[in-house]
């Protein structure tokens, strides 16, 4: 019997929870619901991009899974999705987008359209969440930040690293403010990762190569790699963790 129980053990499983993903129809978001259905947990994809989620949805794991369509970009989505959604055990902040723009010619608007999904949105959300007490007594929200946020300055990424280091800071202050709640609050700053956000931005082939042999282990990340510190973050095996940062960059920051 104990040889069964230990064969069983597992303080990563996210058996019986049900985590919210924004972000989920593609990238880091879709990789990290995958791997939170394969761990065991009921996943709720929030993306704006219904045909692309529903591809999410027949990659998941379980019958329990559900999908929630809406722009988090509106208040009234943000309001309805608090409304809808159960009492959650997780959530995984990582619905975004980059700008790669020389400083010189950053407008407002480019702050503000960026500041709007890569900070503003998921802040609200967590508030309204918070609020109305739908994460329950020792859930866990993980925000995907970047090393942009944390230190790792580089030219061109002035409007999209600000937006992740005022993410990186909200993880700390709302760690602190949630804590009685007994809800933890950490973030993963990820490397470059071969997703869409990286592929259909500015830069060009070569210049992505050229970048990529800049870090130690040759390579950009996958979007799996996050996925698997986000389950971390996410499980009981991180019960003492909150106010922190995950890095995840294949050792650039070592540099």
């Amino acid at each position: 019997m104990e040889q069964i129980r230990n064969m069983l053990y597992n303080p990563f499983s996210l058996k019986g929870k049900t985590i919210l993903i924004t972000g989920a129809s593609s990238g880091i978001g879709r990789a990290c619901a995958i791997e939170a259905s394969r761990l065991g947990s009921n996943v709720i994809a929030c993306g704006r991009n219904k045909e692309r989620l529903e591809q999410t949805m027949e990659r998941l794991e379980g019958d329990n899974n559900a999908v929630f369509e809406g722009d988090l970009l509106d208040q009234e989505t943000i309001e309805r999705l608090v409304c809808e959604v159960p009492e959650i055990d997780g959530i995984v902040m990582s619905a975004g987008k980059g700008l790669t723009m020389p400083f010189l010619f950053c407008t407002r608007e480019m702050y503000d359209d960026i500041f709007n999904l890569n900070f503003f949105s998921p802040i609200e959300l967590l508030r309204l969440l918070s609020k109305k007490r739908k994460i329950n007594k020792g859930g866990s929200v993980v925000m995907i930040v970047s090393i942009a946020g944390i230190g790792r300055h580089s030219v061109g990424n002035s409007v999209y690293g600000s937006a992740k280091a005022a993410l990186q800071s909200m993880v700390r202050y709302t760690a602190l403010e949630l804590a009685p709640q007994k809800i933890r609050v950490n973030g993963i700053c990820p490397g470059m990762v071969q997703t869409p956000l990286i592929q259909y931005g500015t830069l060009t082939e070569e210049q992505l190569k050229q970048d990529m042999a800049t870090y130690p282990l040759k390579r950009y990340g996958e979007p799996e790699d996050i996925a698997h510190g986000v389950a971390y973050l996410l499980s009981d095996a991180s019960s003492w963790v909150t106010g922190t940062s995950l890095v995840i960059d294949g050792g650039i920051s070592a540099r």
